[in-house]
């Protein structure tokens, strides 16, 4: 891990802005396990038929737009930047927020774990006393440190959001007297002091030249016992009411509120400390929140990665398609202690597992902490820095891992399909995730999780290229000038029946997962996929995926708009891509069958049609 002022090689590839690109080129930027950086470019050319696994990106079928990358500025990270001499720290905030390009900063509201200093909130009174009112409402301690640096970040980065999370509400307005546990009196009179509070949070730093652009109401809701440091329980239904407050109070602002602020899945201690009455928000907080009468204050919704896994986030969005997802902590335990345990667990989990899962943010947790990973009152004491700040500074993986992100997509990029073939667990294929930004130029996102270098090809339309990705890397790629025509149909509602294992996983819409014979090839076996409705098709693709000898050694393809009257469609292909051309013709079903016999099996990784 290469210190500031021993990582001029890293500066000089990673810290300037993307250059133009030149024609029929991508540049690529490449992070190693070891720390190293690299930066080049790959040509394009004609599409072609490889034995290596190619990714296809389809720009057409577009995603969730995105909003930004980043961390947090807590307590402890202005305290150790402050450490440094004023040129030091200038230059580690130029590194984070203009090479980096850090984007988003999610601000603790009061104090959280990460404070070295007693905890505190903006409406402190001496214990049995109360502030309805709110008179002794204050943000001062926020002046001396975390505000300049707010500014200057702002000053650095004119893109940059931010977003603001209390870990708990003044201990006045809690059950048990304490910033430490307890939760909020069911009063609707705490409710809408509460409300208020955060009101007067978002407007005090409006005054002082900060705009906050989200809120969520509590950091980890359902950790009922924090050890030792600010937070509270926080159930579904209590957001709600003070939702019902804060919602209106926000109307003239122009600052989204998030639910939840949790993990992927509620963590086994948390579930096994939930009320009996309150069990509905075990794994199900934010379906909760969201199908109350509050929900249409609430813009989307905030997760952490400390438990569970990213397909959470897609199965919400599946329920509540028209509300946001935003991914807004990790840090520390989960991904390991070296720099090549980090950068493959967040690459894999975070910079592409979220995107792919409808995640228009990545956040990870504390911005720049010391050498011992503080300073911090309990909680986490596993957790680093995007930096640490000691002698000199260093880069961590996550400056790494975060820049590959947004260092190249740009706030406002769409996300589009890409097939990938790797998983947020370890399967062994490359991962990757596609955007296209609002300037027009594509950035693709690319993993490779095993320690042993692996080759893929990328293909856009009737061009591409071919990569070996170092082992354990991370890359981005970036290009302009180069497109599809194609208008792919969107797989909802496909279905699929066939000769073997789990033919639904060809339509799923998830090239890590497939159909297969399962046996040597025969002829008879087939794949029949249901497009859902008779619908002009022009051709329809067969791709193995990773799996590229699993191809069909002899085939026929036919299809039909009724399921009765079938049609022989011209075909072609004898390897990852097997293709049928349907001139225009309205299909419903499609069946591609076996017509020879071989010993390897036959697979279909992602079956996908075009207009």
């Amino acid at each position: 891990m290469a210190g500031l002022g021993t990582a001029l090689l890293s500066v000089l590839l990673l810290a300037a802005p993307p250059p133009q690109h030149a024609p029929g080129a991508a540049r690529v930027w490449v992070t190693s396990p070891d720390g190293s950086s690299y930066v080049g470019t790959v040509d394009f050319g004609a599409a072609a038929d490889t034995a290596t696994p190619t990714i296809v990106i389809d720009p057409a079928r577009k995603f969730q737009t995105m909003t930004g990358f980043g961390a947090s500025l807590t307590d402890s990270s202005a305290a150790v930047l402050y450490r440094l001499a004023p040129a030091a720290r200038d230059a580690v905030m130029v590194d984070l927020f203009a090479h980096d390009r850090i984007n988003l900063l999610r601000q603790p509201i009061g104090a959280s774990d990460f404070t070295d200093e007693p905890a505190y909130t903006y409406d402190d009174v001496p214990a049995g006393q109360t502030d309805y009112a709110l008179r002794h409402f204050s943000i001062a301690h926020d002046r001396a440190q975390i505000l300049p640096l707010l500014r200057q970040a702002a000053k650095l980065n004119p893109e940059l959001q931010i977003m603001g999370t209390p870990w708990s509400p003044p201990a006045w307005m809690k059950t048990n007297g304490s910033l430490i546990g307890g939760r909020l009196i069911d009063s609707p009179a705490i409710y809408r002091a509460y409300a208020s509070y955060l009101l007067k949070f978002v407007q005090a730093y409006r005054a002082e030249g900060v705009r906050v652009d989200y809120l969520t109401l509590q950091n980890e809701p359902q950790n009922r016992a924090p050890s030792g440091y600010p937070g509270m329980d926080l159930p579904s239904w209590q957001a709600a009411k003070v939702i019902e407050q804060l919602g209106p109070m926000l109307r003239f602002e122009k600052t989204k509120i998030l639910g939840y602020d949790h993990n992927w899945n509620e963590h086994p201690n948390d579930a096994a400390n939930t009320p009996p009455d309150e069990v509905a928000d075990i794994d199900h907080y934010p379906q909760e929140l969201l199908s109350t009468p509050a929900a249409r204050w609430v813009a989307g919704t905030a997760y952490h990665c400390y438990s569970g896994d990213p397909s959470a986030m897609t199965a919400l969005h599946n329920e509540f398609p028209a509300k946001d997802i935003y991914f807004t902590e990790c840090s520390g335990s989960q991904s390991g202690a070296t720099f090549s345990d980090t950068l493959k667990w967040h690459a894999r989990n975070l910079i592409i597992g979220n995107t792919r899962n409808w995640a228009k943010t990545v956040v990870n947790w504390n911005l720049a902490l010391d050498e011992t990973n503080g300073p911090h009152t309990g909680g986490c004491g596993t957790c680093t820095g995007v930096v640490t700040v000691g002698a000199t500074v260093t880069r961590n993986a996550e400056y790494y891992t975060l820049g590959h992100l947004a260092r190249f997509v740009r706030p406002g990029a769409t996300r589009v399909a890409s097939t990938s073939f790797g998983t947020t667990g370890w399967n062994g294929q490359v991962m990757d995730v596609a955007f296209v930004n609002p300037d027009g130029s594509t950035v693709l996102v690319a993993h490779n999780e095993n320690d042993n270098p692996q080759a893929v090809a990328v293909r856009i339309g009737d061009r591409q290229f071919s990569y070996t990705l170092p082992g354990g890397s991370l890359a981005t790629f970036v290009w302009r000038g180069h497109g599809s025509k194609d208008r792919p149909i969107a797989p909802t509602g496909w279905t699929a029946t066939g000769t073997g294992d789990v033919p639904a996983n060809a339509v799923d819409d998830d090239a890590s997962t497939r159909f297969s014979t399962g046996a040597a090839q025969q002829p008879g076996q087939y794949l029949q996929v249901d497009l859902g409705r008779a619908q002009p098709v022009r051709r329809i693709v067969f791709d193995t995926g990773a799996s590229t000898g699993d191809y069909p050694r002899g085939y026929a393809i036919t299809a039909s708009a009724d399921g009765v009257r079938w049609t022989s469609v011209r075909s072609e292909g004898t390897g990852q891509f097997v293709e049928g051309d349907l001139r225009g013709r309205n299909v419903r079903f499609v069946k591609i069958t076996q017509t020879a016999a071989a010993d390897a099996w036959w697979s279909v990784a992602d079956v996908r049609a075009y207009r």
